[in-house]
C-alpha cells in the first residue's frame, strides 16, 4: 500500500480521539536538532465540529484485536485497514515538520496482535524521532491498556504527554461494550504514570540533568452518550481521577453512532454535543473554580441543565448565597458569581485596594455584567430590579437554542432537535423551546 493511502486511512481513523493538547511542556530548540516544544510553537487547527486538533493526529494502525462495539476500528467492522512501520511514521513526521505542516505528533493506535507488541512499535517510532532524527517537538502518545509496565515507562521517557483512555464511565458499561478491556488494565497504567511522574519531579529537584518522564502529565478520555450513566456519575468519576491520578485533563467525547447495535444508540441519533459542552464547563468548575462534583450535581439533580451553564444553574439553585458584595467578598465567594472568572476575581481583589468598585469599574475588569448583575451589589448598585422573567431570559444560554449565531447551532438542545425532526421550522422550534425553558426557570427561582 502507498504511504499516502495509509495516511488517508489512519488519519481518518484517528478523528474520534479528541484528547489532543500540547500544553505543559517547554522544551526549546537548541539550534542543532529539529523542533521546539514551547507552547506557542505547536500548530493546531479546528475541525468542522469545533474540536481543536493537532495537524498530525494519526494511528500507528487501525488493525485491532479488540472488538469494542462503540469503536469504528473494532475487529468485526468491515473497514479499510492499514499499518505504518515505525520508520514510515517517523519519516512522515519529519517530512511534515520540514514542510512546516506540523510542530508536533499525536500518536495513538489500535491493538495490533496484543498490547505489548503495539507498544513496542510505538516506542520504536518515538526512539527514531528522538534519537536518529533529533526531534524535540511535542509528542502525545496513547498507552495501550494491558501493556507491560516497563513499556509504559519507556514510552514516558520519550513522549511529552501520556494518556490512557478510560472510554466508558462505569465498569458495567465497559464489560458490556468493551469485553476485551478491563478496569484494572486501564487504571493500573494510570497509577504507574502518576507515581513515575511524581518520582521524576523529585529527581529533577535534586539533579537538573535527570530524565524527564511525561513532563506535560497525563490525560484521559470518556465517551459520552454510548452508555446510560448520568452526568453526576461522570463528574464524580472525573473528580476521582483528578484527585487519585493527578490528571492534567479529562476529555469528553460525544458518541457518534458508527454501527447498528442493540446495546448502543440508533444510527440516526445525533451526537450529544451540547451535553459534551456542559460537561467541559462543569470540568472547568472542578479545576479552576474550586467546586466539588457533589455541589454541581447530586442524586436529586443527576444531569446538567441543557439551557444553563453549570455555574448559572448552581447559582439559581442556591440564591441564599446572593447577592455578593464585590467590595468585601473573598476570593472563593467571587468565584461563585456567574460572570466572574478566576482572572476577573483576582483583578477585583487588586483593584479594590485603591477604592470601591462600581459597575463601570467591574466592566473594565472583564466581569460579564449581563449575568453577574443579578448576583452582586457594588458601589452605586444595589442589585438588579428586573422581573424573574427578565432575569431568566438573561441567564439562558443562547447557544442551546441555535439563535443569533449559526456556527453555534451544533449545541442545540435535544428538545429543539426533536421539534425540527418533526418538521417544525428551525427558528420556530428554537423560540418554542426557549419560552418553555424561561417558564421552567422562573418557577425554579
Amino acid at each position: 500500500m502507498e504511504l499516502l493511502d495509509k495516511l488517508e486511512i489512519l488519519a481518518d481513523s484517528a478523528k474520534y480521539d479528541v484528547a489532543c493538547t500540547s500544553s505543559g511542556a517547554d522544551r526549546r530548540g537548541n539550534g542543532r536538532q529539529l523542533g521546539s516544544c514551547e507552547p506557542a510553537g505547536i500548530c493546531h487547527t479546528f475541525s468542522a465540529d469545533g474540536r481543536c486538533v493537532s495537524l498530525l493526529k494519526v494511528l500507528l494502525t487501525n488493525i485491532c484485536a479488540f472488538d469494542c462495539s462503540y469503536c469504528v476500528n473494532r475487529r468485526s467492522n468491515d473497514v479499510p485497514r492499514a499499518a505504518f512501520t515505525p520508520r514510515e511514521l517517523a519519516e512522515l513526521t519529519i517530512q511534515f515538520y520540514r514542510r512546516n505542516y506540523i510542530e508536533g505528533l499525536f500518536l495513538s493506535s489500535a491493538v495490533l496482535r496484543n498490547a505489548d507488541y503495539t507498544m513496542e512499535q510505538m516506542i520504536q517510532t518515538l526512539e527514531l524521532l528522538r534519537g536518529e532524527y533529533g526531534f524535540r517537538g511535542y509528542i502525545h502518545a496513547k498507552t495501550i491498556p494491558g501493556a507491560d509496565p516497563a513499556l509504559v515507562q519507556r514510552l514516558g521517557f520519550l513522549a511529552d504527554r501520556l494518556s490512557v483512555n478510560i472510554e466508558l464511565p462505569s465498569e458495567k458499561s465497559l464489560r458490556l461494550l468493551a469485553p476485551d478491556k478491563g478496569k484494572t488494565a486501564i487504571l493500573r497504567p494510570m497509577g504507574l504514570i502518576a507515581s513515575r511522574s511524581a518520582q521524576a519531579g523529585k529527581e529533577l529537584a535534586v539533579y537538573r540533568s535527570a530524565p524527564r518522564f511525561a513532563p506535560a502529565g497525563q490525560s484521559t478520555q470518556m465517551i459520552v452518550g454510548a452508555s446510560p450513566e448520568t452526568d453526576c456519575q461522570i463528574l464524580r468519576l472525573t473528580q476521582g481521577l483528578y484527585q487519585k491520578y493527578s490528571l492534567k485533563r479529562v476529555f469528553f467525547s460525544a458518541y457518534i453512532p458508527v454501527s447498528a447495535d442493540s446495546r448502543l444508540p440508533a444510527l440516526h441519533t445525533p451526537p450529544p454535543l451540547l451535553r459534551e459542552h456542559r460537561l467541559y464547563q462543569a470540568d472547568w468548575l472542578l479545576r479552576f473554580y474550586h467546586f466539588s462534583a457533589e455541589e454541581i450535581l447530586d442524586d436529586k439533580t443527576p444531569d446538567l441543565d441543557p439551557y444553563l451553564d453549570p455555574k448559572c444553574s448552581w447559582a439559581v439553585r442556591h440564591m441564599e448565597y446572593f447577592p455578593v458584595d464585590v467590595n468585601t467578598a473573598d476570593h472563593s465567594q467571587l468565584l461563585r458569581v456567574p460572570g466572574i472568572g478566576p482572572k476577573s476575581a483576582k483583578r477585583i481583589l487588586t483593584a479594590r485596594r485603591t477604592g470601591r468598585l462600581d459597575l463601570e469599574g467591574l466592566r473594565r475588569l472583564g466581569v460579564v455584567l449581563k449575568r453577574a448583575r443579578y448576583f452582586i451589589v457594588c458601589q452605586g448598585f444595589s442589585g438588579a430590579r428586573g422581573s424573574r422573567e427578565e432575569t431568566a431570559r438573561a441567564l439562558l444560554d443562547p447557544a442551546a437554542f441555535g439563535l443569533g449565531c449559526q456556527q453555534l447551532s451544533m449545541f442545540e438542545a435535544p428538545a429543539v432537535q426533536a421539534l425540527r425532526g418533526q418538521g417544525m421550522p428551525a427558528l420556530e422550534a428554537a423560540k418554542t423551546v426557549r419560552e418553555e425553558a424561561v417558564s421552567c426557570l422562573v418557577k425554579a427561582m
